[in-house]
């Protein structure tokens, strides 16, 4: 059977507490960081406040269920409140400034211990269904973050974890070329990491468009919090900025032959 099965959406988000900050991840410009959280449980949370903003964060969200309802193997997403105090006593300045930023609500991955970072050098594959829909994914959101320089992929119990979707829908930072975009392709596909397994794309498109349709992007961006949209927060515009990222998504679906296309010509180059 296949693991692309549905995901439940509606009020899919929990909502944890910070209760303590463990460690900074030093890996490119945002620090996110390891915490652990009221439920017991340990996160990797990202910043409000960090140098991308809250956008990012809207990327992380919106990109990580669209992936998730396609059956990809996503680590749990939460909102993480971050109190003012928690970094208190660090000694790092730069981290302190970044938790008195980001104070309130942010967004946290599940954290998997004991987790690697897939790298075909070191012998790692993927199975075609998975690296499939993986390029179809990433196509759709286009995510420009997934390559051999930076997988953002790990190996965990021997099974695949998509993580760190910030990059992807770079549209929502100029609106105004966000219906151009809709039905482009996707030329960074070629450097995607899993393009050499990726040998099923005509039964990832007929698959992924049977899971997403415009009520599940509604309901995945009823969950993006309305203060990281980036309107005036009137709720008209939070409304109509919701609805344009419906559009985008419903456009962008409709398309999707033209970023398949463009995967399969590329990995033809790769053999």
């Amino acid at each position: 059977m296949s693991h692309f099965g549905a995901a439940t959406l509606k009020g899919m988000i929990r909502t944890v507490r910070a209760t303590q900050y463990v460690t900074a991840l030093r890996e490119g410009g945002s620090l996110p960081a390891i915490v652990t959280a009221d439920d017991l449980g340990m996160y990797v949370l990202k910043f409000r406040g960090a140098g991308q903003g809250p956008l990012a964060l809207v990327a992380e969200l919106v990109a990580g269920e669209i992936g998730r309802a396609l059956g990809l193997r996503v680590p749990e997403l939460v909102f993480a409140e971050v109190d003012a105090a928690l970094g208190r006593n660090e000694p790092d300045q730069e981290i302190r400034d970044l938790l008195k930023a980001s104070a309130g609500k942010n967004l946290a991955l599940d954290y998997l211990p004991g987790s690697t970072m897939f790298d075909p050098a070191a012998g790692d594959i993927a199975d075609a269904q998975t690296a499939s829909m993986a390029v179809w994914f990433d196509a759709f959101v286009m995510n420009v973050d997934r390559t051999p320089r930076n997988a953002n992929l790990l190996c965990w119990h021997r099974k695949l974890y998509f993580i760190d979707h910030g990059a992807a829908l770079f549209f929502h930072h100029n609106w105004q070329t966000a219906e151009q975009k809709a039905p482009g392709a996707f030329a960074d596909v070629r450097h995607h990491i899993l393009l050499p397994w990726a040998t099923g794309m005509e039964e990832a498109d007929l698959a992924a468009r049977s899971r997403l349709n415009p009520v599940v992007f509604q309901e995945i961006l009823a969950e993006a919090p309305d203060a990281w949209l980036g309107t005036d927060g009137s709720v008209a515009a939070v409304a109509a900025r919701r609805a344009a990222y419906v559009e985008f998504f419903v456009r962008r679906l409709q398309a999707s032959r033209n970023f398949v296309e463009e995967a399969i010509r590329a990995r033809a180059e790769l053999v």
